[in-house]
């Protein structure tokens, strides 16, 4: 009825790799799906930053939540309370539920603003709104696989989640090609092609998910039944609690990616492009250390409901040295090959010479996300959502303020604008750290 943690290596490892490798999986569905767009164009391919950044703002803010109920479900199943986990991810169903229709009015209602607003050409704007409106009912079923995600998790069964991602990265791939082209009798939608391609792909991975958890009879291990899912109003707070400042801090996070993105459309389409590019890349890089990450929150969480508060650091450490040593590997790949591996996504020898300075300036700082990252998750698995949302914030406003006295000079280079990931990443690793020192977390009761 439990998944109780252990501190070893081969622990990590074994709870980490499925992780990574559901995380990887995505990444070859983003990969191939900048490749098609690229192919069309460089308007297309930098559109699909702007508008898949706001998407993805909005996903996090579901990720956020999804979090936060896994530090709950993690903390249950450390202290063996199966019961209990399953009416709290039963109301986790609800509340993600809501959440997603009305993340689903906002976008709908506000992103033309925030797109007229941040974004000097015209068509560039229509496009993008084009593009999100296809893309905004994908909202509902990933926040409910957000949910699923965190509940395999919590419980140790991450080998579940590479199923998932399989699906969704093969629905994906397939409905790119067919819809951006408009092959095999499809029609050739182009950008909103990928638009639609994503949502039947989370479509599909809602229903794998669902299918392993009940074919896998976890809703009979669990307990839930018709009475599990009746609104519990201490459950549901518990849950607001711990989520809402996760909530809130993605939505800062990945809000100043929106801005930043914002702020390159200003320097033009070529650099609009290549920051697709590389936040592709970026995500690439990060696919191992975000999945080591993932896992040190869960662990975490898992090691204070066991009442082992005084090895959380010691498995924080030895998580962020694998990490390091992984992204490091990653990098010095990237350093050799970087100028073939641009050229996959749109064969441009001048949009590659112009990117590969700013590629240089990117996976440095993925050696600092590497380690930055895992230490930030650990407060996370802490409980202290309030203090995780507080880092965020403090770290994006330095961020900002870095893109508003560089980015918005005229002229400016392109890598000098991706340099502002250093100012994020290395304030985010001191802030985090100094918390975990302090060690004022010990005896949070979630």
């Amino acid at each position: 009825m439990s998944h109780r943690v252990s501190v070893s290596y081969r622990a990590i490892l074994a709870l980490a790799a499925p992780v990574s490798l559901s995380l990887f999986l995505p990444q070859i569905s983003f990969f191939t799906n900048t490749a098609f767009l690229g192919q069309l164009g460089e308007q297309e391919l930098g559109v699909n930053g702007v508008a898949g950044i706001f998407y993805l703002l909005l996903q996090m803010i579901g990720y956020g939540f999804a979090t936060g109920l896994q530090t709950q479900l993690s903390r249950r199943s450390g202290e063996v309370a199966p019961e209990l986990l399953g009416k709290t991810l039963a109301n986790g169903f609800w509340m993600s539920g809501i959440l997603s229709l009305a993340l689903l009015l906002l976008a709908f209602l506000f992103s033309p603003l925030v797109f007229q607003a941040g974004m000097k050409d015209p068509v560039n704007v229509e496009l993008a709104t084009r593009f999100l409106r296809v893309r905004m009912p994908g909202l509902l079923p990933l926040l409910l696989l957000q949910v699923f995600q965190a509940f395999f998790l919590a419980t140790g069964q991450t080998r579940v989640l590479v199923v998932g991602s399989a699906v969704l990265v093969a629905t994906n791939v397939v409905f790119d090609y067919l819809l951006i082209f408009g092959k095999a009798g499809f029609p050739a939608m182009g950008l909103n092609g990928a638009a639609l391609a994503s949502v039947l792909a989370e479509v599909a991975e809602l229903l794998a998910l669902a299918l392993l958890f009940f074919s896998r009879k976890q809703h009979r291990k669990y307990r839930l039944r018709r009475i599990s899912f009746r609104p519990d109003a201490q459950l549901m707070r518990n849950a607001l609690v711990v989520g809402a400042p996760l909530m809130v801090q993605y939505a800062f996070s990945i809000g100043g990616w929106e801005i930043f993105f914002l702020m390159i459309e200003h320097l033009g389409a070529r650099a609009l492009a290549a920051s697709q590019i590389l936040r592709s890349i970026f995500g690439l890089l990060g696919m191992t250390t975000w999945a080591f990450a993932t896992v040190a929150s869960a662990m975490v969480s898992n090691l204070i409901g066991q009442g082992r508060q005084q090895e959380v650091m010691l498995l924080i450490g030895k998580i962020a040295r694998i990490s390091f040593t992984l992204t490091a590997a990653l990098v010095a790949l990237l350093l050799l090959f970087g100028r073939s591996f641009l050229s996959l996504y749109r064969n441009d020898p001048v949009l590659v010479s112009y990117a590969m300075p700013s590629l240089y300036v990117i996976v440095l700082a993925a050696l600092v996300l590497s380690v930055a990252t895992v230490y930030f998750n650990g407060v996370v698995g802490t409980g202290n959502t309030q203090v995780s949302m507080l880092i965020e914030v403090v770290c994006v406003c330095l961020y900002l303020a870095y893109c508003l006295l560089v980015v918005r000079r005229p002229g400016i280079a392109l890598h000098w604008a991706w340099a502002a990931d250093f100012v994020y990443w290395s304030g985010l690793l001191l802030f985090s750290v100094g918390y975990l020192l302090r060690g004022k977390w010990k005896g949070k009761v979630i």
